[in-house]
């Protein structure tokens, strides 16, 4: 039975700095970065995603500065795909951070997998493991999410969600990357796992 006379911690993750960016408008330069990334210290967010430092010079400098720079409680995290160079410059970027977490993220649907990195699941489980490992090589906060996770087929999400965690991954981010889902087939799916994948206990679970 679960303890339910403990509060239950809910861990804000804010990515204003690198998936809000994405959105017409909003680019910023580097001092509005640190000014949005002060706030957000400020408001006491828990992890800062602070960019994709492989995905520009600029993006780069950006995670550098302010996981050099920026003090405070926040974790500050980098995005990087599952491949050794965005991990390794990421890690790069994030390493003078007092507290730093690695992102990696691999699509797992079959629309990704067919279309986008025609791989096979096998290819996809292999190469998640590699990338959750060699994250975890470098810091031991290290977040993992299946891209397109909520078009994924449940039985294989929950096949490479174990994976992932067996290799080290603390996070499990469960996207709805497309905006796919209803509410309730993306909580039945955040229940599927809870259920079905035996580790599930050892990462936290992040939904976005």
């Amino acid at each position: 039975m679960p303890d339910t006379t403990r509060p239950r911690q809910i861990k804000i993750f804010d990515t204003t700095l690198r998936d809000g960016e994405q959105s017409p408008g909003c680019s910023m330069n580097l001092q509005e970065k640190m000014e949005v990334a002060q706030a957000l210290v400020a408001l006491g967010v828990d992890i800062i995603e602070a960019g994709f430092p492989i995905a520009s010079p600029g993006d780069f400098e950006a995670v550098r500065e302010i996981a050099t720079t920026i003090r405070g409680s926040s974790v500050i995290c980098g995005l990087a795909r599952c491949n050794d160079a965005d991990i390794d410059r990421a890690w790069e970027a994030l390493k003078h951070a007092p507290k730093a977490r690695i992102h990696v993220f691999l699509a797992t649907s079959a629309i990704h997998r067919e279309f986008k990195l025609k791989m096979t699941r096998e290819e996809i489980v292999e190469r998640a493991i590699k990338g959750v490992k060699r994250a975890a090589s470098y810091c031991d906060d290290v977040e993992f999410s299946p891209e397109d996770a909520a078009r994924t087929e449940r039985d294989f999400l929950c096949h490479v969600v174990e994976a992932a965690i067996q290799a080290g991954a603390t996070t499990v981010n469960i996207p709805d990357t497309v905006g796919y889902a209803t509410p309730q087939e993306y909580g039945a799916t955040i229940a599927i796992l809870k259920k079905r994948v035996q580790n599930i206990d050892k990462a936290t679970i992040s939904t976005h």
